[in-house]
């Protein structure tokens, strides 16, 4: 697994600036498409945690998702939207903060076994064609400030983590919180849009990084 040093050589190294400016594309006329449709993720319809539909899964959230290469399961699909599957993840969501971030003090709470992110993950984890790359999707679009984005090439990345969402909060934390504060550093030098979290800055980093060399078997990570 990558240590904090790992993840800073990464974060201070000069290509995550232009990572992030070749992803976001600052100043791109509304009118274009993205070259990235990753880069609207977080933002289509004002955003998975905008108050008026924070604790529940919408269409706009099912569409976001596509944005990164994924899409829900059509049966998954309406039982989010119409059915029982639906109102189970509602009523854990309306128990997660939409403004704690991964560095925030109650973050393990939040994220630990049985706590209320937890069980909404394998809720939403276990319909046939769902899949943990869905899964960490779906609830970053909904608490982007806490849960990561997460799919094969960043897992490989990071070195292929035992609990992914205590392991980032251990770094978070580390070192008087030095990880968030270099990653914003990147972001203001990129000059990326304002909304873009911590978690999603090392994301974008990381993911634009490695996904090139990326390979599903025997791959070495970065």
């Amino acid at each position: 697994m990558l240590s904090l040093d790992d993840l800073l050589t990464l974060v201070d190294d000069p290509r995550a600036v232009q990572d992030l400016r070749a992803y976001y594309e600052p100043g791109r006329s509304p009118r274009r498409v993205p070259t990235y449709s990753g880069s609207r993720f977080e933002f289509l319809a004002g955003g998975g945690d905008r108050p008026d539909t924070a604790n529940r899964i919408t269409h706009e959230d099912l569409v976001a998702i596509t944005m990164l290469e994924v899409d829900v399961p059509g049966d998954v699909a309406l039982a989010l939207l119409e059915g029982d599957l639906g109102l189970d993840v509602a009523g854990h969501l309306a128990e997660i903060p939409t403004d704690v971030p991964i560095s925030d003090p109650r973050a393990p709470e939040l994220l630990g076994t049985a706590s209320h992110a937890d069980v909404a993950w394998d809720l939403l984890e276990e319909p046939h064609g769902m899949g943990w790359v869905i899964t960490n999707k779906l609830l970053a679009r909904k608490r982007p400030r806490l849960i990561p984005v997460y799919d094969r090439v960043t897992r490989c990345a990071y070195g292929r983590p035992d609990g992914l969402w205590l392991w980032l909060v251990g770094l978070f934390a580390e070192d008087d919180g030095v990880l968030g504060k270099r990653l914003a550093a990147a972001r203001e030098a990129a000059g990326v849009p304002a909304g873009v979290t911590d978690l999603r800055t090392l994301d974008v980093i990381t993911w634009m990084r490695h996904h090139r060399e990326h390979r599903e078997a025997n791959c070495a990570g970065l």
